[in-house]
Formats: C-alpha cells, structure tokens, sequence
C-alpha cells in the first residue's frame, strides 16, 4: 500500500452537509480550523479546535502578524496538523472541517493552487499528514463558530505561535 494514506472526501455540491462526511467512515478525531484576516492582507489569526468523540482536546488561536485571508487558512491548517501529532495516533481516523470552500477543494486536488506560498504551505500539509486518514469537509461558517473565535482571539491577544511550529514554516521557506 501506498505510504501516503490520505483519504480526500470529494463531492459536487457547493456545501458538503457534515453529516454526509459522518458517514463516510468511523469518526473519532474531528478538527475545526479557521483562519482570520482584518483586511486583506491584514493583521491574521489561526484557531484550530481538536475533539475526540466530541470531547474537546486541544483549541488555540494564534497571531499570525499581517497575512492574507487564503494565507491565515492555511496557517490554520498548518498549526492544528502540528498539534494533531501530539495526539492522534495514524490508526485513528481525522476529519478536518473549514468554512474556506477554496482550501477544502484545493486540499481534495480539485482546484490548483496557483499562489507558490500557498502550494509550499499545501505540500508541507501533505508531508505533515503523511500515514494518517484524512478527510476534508466544508462546512458553513455558523457551524465553525469555535474555530473563528479562536483565530480572532489570537489576533486580539497576540499569542505568538510555538517556536517548535515557526522552526516547521522557517525550515519550508514559509514564514
């Protein structure tokens, strides 16, 4: 079997209903991600919210200094994979939910990513998510309400991100 086991959830319609990602296969890790920007570029934050079995893990929102909208998305990703390390184990399945309808569909390789930072931040994603099952779904924003508070109490309170983490992004020429 292929090394890279991950799972893309790819389906037609604008909104992929959560429940229809449910019963793709046994959920026990979920992951809530939003980026934030005030402007475009603007100052930026990433909240991630991790659960299991719908028991909250690990949230955080982080300050991300000025980045663009699609920029904070993927920082959002980046910061939470990071931490799924510390608690998932590869033989447990991970659904990760975002309301960037672009981000969910450049992630199940149905759009091209255009942007060079983007496609560096996507290609550590994949590296990062290599071994573990995967699916990405999107989801409205009302049903992300965690993750966007998170991301923009990051940006309120200025929580810098871990050194671990920024020695990831500097080591991938992204931060």
């Amino acid at each position: 079997m292929n090394n890279k086991q991950l799972t893309f959830f790819s389906q037609e319609p604008e909104f992929v209903n959560p429940a229809a990602c449910e019963s793709l296969q046994p959920k026990v890790w979920k992951m809530h991600i939003d980026g934030a920007s005030r402007n475009n570029p603007g100052p930026s934050g990433a909240g991630f919210c991790l659960t299991r079995l719908d028991e909250t893990v690990c949230e955080q929102g982080f300050f991300l200094g000025k980045r663009t909208n699609n920029q904070a998305e993927y920082l959002a990703l980046l910061v939470g994979v990071h931490f799924v390390h510390e608690f998932v184990n590869k033989n447990e399945h991970l659904t990760i939910y975002s309301d960037s309808q672009l981000l969910v569909r450049q992630m199940n390789k149905m759009y091209k990513i255009r942007d060079p930072l983007l496609k560096k931040m996507q290609l550590l994603v994949d590296e990062m998510l290599r071994g573990y099952t995967v699916i990405f779904c999107h989801v409205y924003r009302e049903q992300n309400v965690r993750a966007d508070l998170l991301a923009n109490r990051g940006v309120d309170k200025k929580v810098p991100l871990p050194k671990r983490f920024l020695d990831i992004l500097t080591q991938h020429e992204i931060f």
